[in-house]
């Protein structure tokens, strides 16, 4: 079965990926849990409302049909989760999906505290969006908790997946692809400590996150077990008043680390403005739209989405979108506007000239960004960053159409930007000599391999043409017109 290596590590179950379904088996125990929750009013808001994921369980007789070589009285239970259309990981996120996933999670935690359950696990991973809203999908970290036990043992895995990211990336502008690609666990208070300043060390955030650990762990005695021994008291509303004490704390850390909006970076500044007038803008925007409206598109993809003009666009024609930018900064502002709006948009840190690659246990837990595309859109939107990957990132034009047909099942919607075009001027730098060759000419010769073209339009006044091409079927024909 096609086992979902992100689950391994959970002895209470493992995620199944069938088809368009995600299966999940699980012990006995954890899934008798899971069903007391799932009785609960609190749970049933929370899946009413998107905050965590719809589960259901199948009947033992159906597993057979669903799990090949499975027999009623295996030692398992069978549930379905509601499939999240386009698995995303944090090292892919702004600061603000990674502070909206904190917030939900403490908030989740606190829902379940006064009914009896908690949380056992504290990670963004627990955590996917659906558009720009964040979902929880880890049933299995649902636990009943014990009424006597003032402790949240995620707090520090908390912190470091976190807290201490979003305090690194606030205040010290780390990106959080340097964080989750190379440190599944996120970032612990040693490192942050000595990346700091004495200035830094005794002030908020980074005196409570990191400081003050460090300077605890120092006197605390080697081999000192009795720091993880439970600390069950008679008193079980104590208790209570105690962990949500703790949870309310959290989630004011979580509100005071709050990226900021309006910030500035190079690519929030780069908008049409620079190679457009209003009018021409606005000109191609209808264009686009006409186009998007034409190819009927359930799934699209934007690369190098920036400001997301184009992203909303699609959206507006009923398409789920997935946008992709390098910069962090429009990528979080494209995220500010789509959960305002309530758009089908999916902001993403990605560079699609250095995707995400697949990593973890067995390069599987994770799969790469590509590979998570292959078979998912049905249109692609390459606007204004076809020259942008073939001077800076000096990417032969037929590899840049390979990778157009393999991330599109039908249509790709490019702009193609001439040599005597400003911006392309501007990233030449005086080497004209090696780009020579780059020409209208070219670009449908080596787009000709993989797609019929479907139109051209040119745009008026400028060295830009809007192309709308359909895939190629195996053996060069063309897709049949719906």
């Amino acid at each position: 079965m096609p086992v979902d290596f992100a689950s391994f590590r959970d002895p209470d179950g493992r995620v199944i990926l069938t088809g368009e379904r995600v299966l999940r088996l699980v012990t006995p125990p954890a899934a008798a849990t899971l069903l007391a929750l799932t009785n609960t009013p609190a749970l049933q808001r929370m899946v009413a409302e998107g905050q965590v994921i719809s589960t259901c369980f199948l009947p033992p007789q159906t597993a057979e049909s669903v799990v090949p070589g499975s027999s009623p009285d295996e030692s398992w239970e069978l549930l379905e989760h509601e499939r999240i259309s386009f698995p995303t990981y944090p090292s892919e996120w702004p600061p603000e999906m990674l502070h909206t996933a904190a917030s939900l999670t403490v908030e989740i935690a606190l829902e379940l505290l006064p009914i009896g359950f908690g949380i056992k696990d504290a990670t963004p991973y627990n955590v996917l969006f659906r558009g720009p809203k964040p979902i929880f999908i880890d049933v299995l970290s649902f636990e009943r908790r014990d009424p006597g036990d003032p402790i949240w043992l995620p707090y520090a895995q908390f912190v470091r997946t976190f807290l201490l990211p979003l305090a690194a990336s606030r205040h010290l502008g780390l990106p959080l692809d340097q964080v989750f690609l190379t440190r599944r666990d996120g970032l612990g208070p040693e490192e942050i400590y000595r990346w700091l300043p004495m200035s830094r060390r005794i002030r908020p955030p980074f005196l409570g996150l990191a400081s003050l650990p460090v300077w605890l762990d120092r006197f605390r005695k080697s081999g000192d077990a009795g720091l993880y021994r439970p600390r069950a008291t008679q008193d079980t509303e104590k208790a209570r008043l105690v962990l949500g004490s703790l949870l309310k704390h959290l989630r004011r850390a979580v509100n005071q680390l709050a990226p900021r909006p309006g910030k500035i970076s190079v690519w929030s500044a780069y908008a049409e403005s620079n190679s457009y007038s209003p009018d021409a803008a606005h000109a191609k925007a209808e264009l686009v739209d006409r186009i998007l409206r034409d190819c009927h598109p359930s799934r699209v993809l934007d690369v190098g989405a920036n400001t997301g003009r184009f992203s909303e666009i699609a959206a507006g024609t009923g398409a789920s979108v997935v946008a992709i930018d390098t910069d962090p900064v429009v990528v979080g502002e494209l995220w500010r506007r789509a959960s305002s709006k309530d758009a089908d948009i999916l902001p993403l840190v990605v560079d699609i000239a250095r995707p995400t690659p697949s990593i973890g246990w067995r390069n599987q837990e994770c799969r790469s960004f590509v590979a998570r595309c292959q078979g998912h859109f049905d249109v692609v939107l390459m606007l204004a960053i076809l020259h942008h990957l073939l001077v800076t990132e000096r990417i032969p034009l037929p590899e840049l159409i390979d990778l157009v047909a393999e991330l599109t099942t039908d249509f790709a919607i490019v702009e193609w930007v001439g040599s005597g075009d400003p911006m392309f001027q501007r990233l030449l730098r005086g080497r004209d000599h090696l780009y020579h060759h780059l020409s209208e000419d070219a670009f449908q010769t080596a787009a000709g391999r993989r797609f019929a073209v479907v139109s051209r339009h040119p745009l008026q006044g400028m060295e830009r043409t809007i192309y709308v091409l359909r895939k190629l079927e195996p053996g060069g024909h063309r897709q049949p017109t719906d």
